[in-house]
């Protein structure tokens, strides 16, 4: 999942962190087999994650790498700042992936937690 990062392959799109997200609901709840089927609540988990990413960004004015890490990916020593000064808008990113690592949890565990 590594080339998420960058905004999808170093190009500022949709942020790395709610594809990744989608991956673990889909992992989590998605077909076992190729015949099966996907869990019932996978498709409105999904919505709801793509919503909260919306609102953990609305700060940065966006869902894209772009707006939020404000680093063009293609200027190494602009990369470079990016990861070596603690004041970067790295911070930001931090702050996303965490936050949204927060709802995500909170999203599966409500669901699993219902099947019991």
């Amino acid at each position: 999942m590594a080339p998420f990062g960058g905004g999808m392959g170093s190009s500022g799109q949709i942020c790395g962190t709610l594809s990744g997200a989608l991956a673990v609901i889909g992992f989590t709840l998605g077909k076992t087999e190729s015949g099966g089927r996907d869990h019932k609540q996978m498709w409105k988990l999904s919505n709801t994650m793509v919503r909260e990413f919306a609102k953990i960004c609305t700060p940065y004015g966006g869902t894209n790498c772009a707006d939020i890490a404000r680093v063009p990916w293609n200027d190494h020593a602009a990369v470079k700042r990016f990861y070596k000064d603690p004041d970067s808008t790295r911070r930001n990113c931090v702050k996303v992936i965490r936050e949204t690592s927060d709802a995500l949890y909170d999203l599966i565990t409500e669901v699993l937690s219902r099947q019991d």
